[in-house]
């Protein structure tokens, strides 16, 4: 946004006609016009005086929205390559940890206990590394807009992910007790992880047809 249309937006929320700006600033009204036409711009010592009148600072006002833009698009494009980077290292962890057990016991001839010590740990900073990247990684930009969208679009959405959130919770405590499995019974959570896509995926397709119709 221009600095003469910032003027024109900020004028009219503050209720205020070119002759009255003008007065303010002891311009002419037509020099307010050619303001807000682009045809000028303030002088310097009319911007703070400006600022003060609107409640704004000199950086509000001078500021270009497309420079800012294409600030966020810059730190958009790092956090997607510290995604990338992270899921990668989360991936070779899990690939780590599946060598490893079959090196300590084919090759070391290590007793079980050690090697399945030796998987979960593998396995779990791998998943440590996965659930960081997704919960703190995600922009604000596109947490905030994918959010809302996934809420209008599927107000159901939220209460069945919830509903099967808690359903994998039981199913895993139940398995993992019976089984005492517990290096195992891990994967039932990538299972949910997958399953929770495939559940967005259907409310996606759905509301592509409800918005065909």
């Amino acid at each position: 946004m221009k600095i003469g249309e910032k003027i024109y937006s900020l004028r009219k929320k503050h209720n205020l006609s070119q002759e009255e700006l003008a007065n303010e600033l002891n311009v002419s009204r037509q020099t307010v016009s050619k303001w807000e036409v682009g045809e000028s711009c303030p002088d310097f010592d009319k911007i703070v005086p400006l600022c003060e009148l609107f409640g704004i600072s000199t950086e509000e006002l001078l500021r270009d929205k497309k420079i800012e833009e294409k600030k966020e698009e810059k730190q958009e494009k790092k956090v997607d390559i510290v995604k990338a980077v992270l899921i990668c290292i989360a991936i070779f962890f899990y690939f780590l940890a599946v060598i490893s057990t079959i090196v300590l016991e084919e090759v070391v001839h290590l007793n079980d206990g050690l090697v399945a010590s030796s998987f979960l740990m593998l396995s779990a900073i791998g998943t440590i590394i996965l659930i960081f990247t997704f919960l703190t990684r995600r922009s604000k930009k596109e947490s905030r807009v994918e959010k809302i969208e996934e809420e209008k679009k599927n107000p159901m959405l939220k209460p069945v992910i919830s509903i099967f959130s808690l359903a994998t919770t039981c199913i895993y405590l139940l398995v993992s007790f019976i089984t005492m499995a517990w290096h195992i019974t891990w994967i039932i959570w990538i299972v949910y992880a997958i399953g929770v896509e495939v559940i967005k995926l259907i409310f996606s397709l759905k509301g592509v047809d409800t918005d065909e119709k």
